[in-house]
């Protein structure tokens, strides 16, 4: 096997692992977007995500605001990131496709 096939196929090993993981990660973090809602002078944090096809609107307290929006940021860094070693891998498979 020649040099090449060899470091694609180590790559390939490497984006599975890293998506395996990735996906562990993203299980634990809150899927939606955060929203607020001005009411009689008072601000009220919202946790919005579809469930089928239901939009589920979640209360916030309003210390728990910081912590969610760094989850959220977190979850989209992740399913960035997972985009990304999916092309990735497809690169992969296409070059091992004949050589394998």
């Amino acid at each position: 096997m020649n040099l090449i096939i060899s470091t694609v196929l180590q790559e390939k090993r490497r984006i599975d692992y890293m998506l395996e993981k990735y996906q562990e990660a993203l299980a634990g973090l809150p899927k939606g977007t955060l929203s607020e809602k001005l009411v009689n002078g008072n601000t009220y944090y919202y946790l919005k995500y579809r469930d089928g096809k239901k939009v589920i609107s979640q209360y916030i307290r309003k210390q728990d605001v910081g912590a969610l929006r760094k989850q959220i940021e977190k979850r989209r860094h992740i399913e960035t990131m997972i985009r990304s070693l999916q092309e990735e891998q497809e690169l992969a498979a296409r070059v091992l496709e004949g050589n394998v």
